[in-house]
């Protein structure tokens, strides 16, 4: 069985690397897949790339020197804006109008050129331009900006995520199951599963954009292999542990693995399910970006479970006990009694539960405050944790041209109403200038330039007016777009999306617990725990996002997104701990005792599964995306929260107080109390204070 399990696992791999090789030619970062389904600004942005000429690329070319330009400079500029525009088609075939500083620091020219369908073509034109300008002068800085070179930039960030994410995650995983493991071979199983999962998932998900028109992003795909490697990894360590156990009683390894498949495996299953139906729920987000990621990240999740329950179990039978040497767990040896750290931490919760628990909630509380601190939502330039070219030039812009916006507000009108349209646009308060653009198949393009400037709350407070006075107009079908448009619309739907997203996902998890544990009040206890981890790791967020780290905003998506996560990653732990508390309660423990045993045998493991699930999310954290960077940090301190104290103190505590009430109302609670059973006393392989010791330290007969 486990040589056929390879084989089709060997054929399944051969079959899948040629289509996960292709999943990055489908991988999509336009504009709408980050945008909200339904929103006006969605709209415009599908509108203006259906019009002749498709898509503009809007593009600023700053000359800046700090002294004042020379002659020589603007004559070098002259050159360069003839040259572009006699390589690309422009819009309204106009000639580009250089716009000199009042300082003389400066000369901005605006360009918006066409006919450069599609993303991979816009990328292309920016880039090309910025690469045909050549070295400048000493002194003079000659920079590309605008919505185009800021995309071009965008996919240069996510091309290099793919493989800086993959390997640096496999890097980390690798140095903790080392340390983990304390063994020259056994780290490398588990890291061989997870990428034969890897490479499952993304010609799975490659076959699904085939299929499906499924929109995979350069956020979904990160995310994805972090998932896979997370929490892939947590369910390898939980299921080597106790086939490492199950070896010490059963001579077979077979055997052994049976029985550890049948002790973990309900637990692992859950876990995984909590996951993936967290994810799904996404599903309802408006918002295309959170929508596009939930399938995604499920497919990771699905592939690495059925590899860890598949492959990871074949391989180690196959391997016997010398894959663990040189702590080899020999057939009747006992493991050594020392008091662990999780005994220490499960007697002092046990001494004063109410005071463990009052004061963590209260603790958890007090952080959760700081998410008052959270910074706004972050302008377009603040989306990188370093400078791109883009940034630079609009930086150079702001502080050469103050008050001055040079990047449009969209307005797509139906064509028999432009003129309307147009009239009452150039009427609105805060509007400076109004251009019409290009027509086509029924709708017409106008340019509206505020007075403020560009994502101020000047420019926010006019789009949103101009949207009132024009959605007014009959018969035009006005709809307002633009980058601040696309920044109102992204903050509103996010809003939105939570008060959807959220309550499915806590109704989806609360039912998965019901149906694991017999029971509503562990589940309860758990979607509680979980609930303040979030808010706690949220105010952490608040008190050093901006004044650490320097993120002056915090993307719209970041709370539901995090809410997710972490609610279905760490009920994981909770899973794990409450399933053991069970288990031991069927075998004749009541709950004090058998939630002290919980902590005691499933401590060592689940931490390490935390740290190791922490550790992959802050490779996430490193990347230069700010989004990526808030996200991987908040879920890290969330899932170390969750492992360290949620799960640790507040949950124990909790059991150790509501005593059989935790199994209410299942058979668990109408049985406990009522046993004439032992009650817990110390067994033969436990040390005298009833805690067997955890870490794998070899004993004479393991080694020998």
């Amino acid at each position: 069985m486990p040589w056929a399990v390879l084989a089709l696992w060997v054929a399944v791999i051969a079959l899948a690397v040629p289509f996960a090789a292709k999943l990055a030619d489908v991988t999509r970062d336009d504009a709408v897949d980050y945008l909200p389904g339904s929103a006006d600004s969605t709209r415009v942005q599908k509108l203006v790339e259906d019009l002749p000429g498709g898509d503009t690329v809007d593009i600023i070319l700053v000359h800046h020197r700090e002294a004042g330009l020379t002659a020589a400079d603007r004559e070098l500029a002259r050159e360069q804006v003839a040259e572009i525009a006699g390589e690309y088609e422009l819009k309204g075939d106009a000639t580009p109008q250089v716009v000199p500083s009042e300082d003389g620091t400066a000369l901005m020219t605006v360009m918006s050129i066409t006919g450069e369908s599609g993303e991979e073509r816009r990328i292309e034109a920016a880039t090309g331009i910025r690469d045909g300008l050549g070295d400048a002068p000493e002194g003079l800085s000659v920079e590309v900006g605008g919505a185009g070179a800021l995309e071009a930039d965008m996919d240069a960030v996510f091309e290099s995520i793919d493989g800086t994410l993959m390997y640096g995650t496999a890097a980390v995983v690798a140095i903790l199951l080392i340390l983990t493991y304390r063994s020259p071979f056994l780290w490398l199983v588990p890291l061989v599963v997870v990428g034969a999962a890897t490479f499952t998932s993304q010609a799975v998900t490659y076959a699904l954009v085939q299929a499906f028109d499924l929109t995979v992003t350069g956020l979904s795909s990160g995310v994805m292999t972090i998932l896979i490697f997370g929490a892939g990894t947590d369910y390898a360590l939980l299921l080597v542990a106790r086939y490492r156990e199950e070896l010490r009683r059963i001579e077979r390894p077979y055997d052994a693995m049976a029985a550890a498949l049948r002790g973990c495996g309900p637990a692992i299953l859950a876990s995984a399910g909590t996951v993936t139906l967290g994810l799904l729920c996404l599903l309802v987000a408006d918002m295309n970006s959170s929508n596009g990621l939930g399938p995604v990240g499920a497919v990771g999740v699905v592939c690495a479970l059925v590899a860890m329950m598949t492959l990871l179990p074949a391989i180690l039978v196959l391997l016997g006990r010398g894959v663990f040497w040189p702590l080899v767990p020999r057939h009747g040896a006992e493991p050594s009694q020392r008091r662990s750290l999780f005994a220490v931490m499960g007697t002092s919760a046990s001494r004063r539960p109410a005071t463990v628990l009052i004061t963590g909630m209260a603790v958890l509380g007090a952080l959760a405050i700081g998410m008052l601190n959270l910074p706004g939502t972050p302008a377009q330039e603040d989306t990188f944790t370093n400078k791109p070219e883009s940034i630079s030039a609009m930086e150079t812009v702001g502080e050469a041209y103050p008050g001055s916006n040079s990047q449009p507000i969209t307005v797509m009108a139906k064509s028999d109403a432009a003129d309307t349209v147009l009239a009452e646009a150039s009427r609105t308060p805060g509007v400076a200038d109004v251009e019409k653009g290009r027509s086509g198949d029924g709708w017409t393009e106008i340019s509206v330039f505020a007075e403020d400037r560009p994502e101020s709350a000047g420019e926010k407070e006019t789009v949103r007016t101009l949207r009132a006075d024009l959605h007014a107009l009959e018969g035009a079908e006005a709809l307002v777009g633009g980058d601040t448009a696309q920044r109102i619309d992204e903050a509103d739907t996010n809003s939105d999306d939570r008060w959807k997203v959220i309550p499915l996902v806590l109704v989806v998890v609360l039912l998965v617990l019901i149906a694991l544990l017999r029971s509503l009040t562990a589940p309860l206890v758990l979607i509680v725990a979980v609930a303040a981890s979030w808010g706690a790791a949220m105010g952490i967020g608040g008190l050093v996002f901006e004044p650490v780290f320097g993120f002056s905003g915090v993307d719209a998506s970041l709370p539901l997104l995090a809410f997710v996560f972490l609610v279905a990653l760490g009920v994981d732990y909770g899973i794990f701990l409450m399933h053991r508390m069970r288990e031991e309660s069927l075998k004749g423990l009541e709950v004090p005792d058998a939630a002290l045993k919980a902590l005691r045998t499933t401590g060592g493991v689940i931490a390490s599964a935390g740290i190791v699930l922490a550790a992959t999310f802050s490779v996430l954290a490193t990347m230069p995306m700010v989004l990526m960077a808030e996200l991987g940090f908040i879920i890290a301190i969330g899932v170390l929260l969750d492992t360290f104290v949620v799960r640790t103190y507040l949950v124990t505590s909790a059991s150790l107080l509501l005593k059989r009430w935790v199994w209410w109302p299942g058979r668990l609670f109408h049985t406990q109390g009522t046993r004439t059973g032992p009650r817990g006393g110390p067994r033969a392989s436990e040390a005298p204070d009833g805690v067997p010791d955890e870490r794998p330290v070899a004993t004479r007969q393991e080694v020998g």
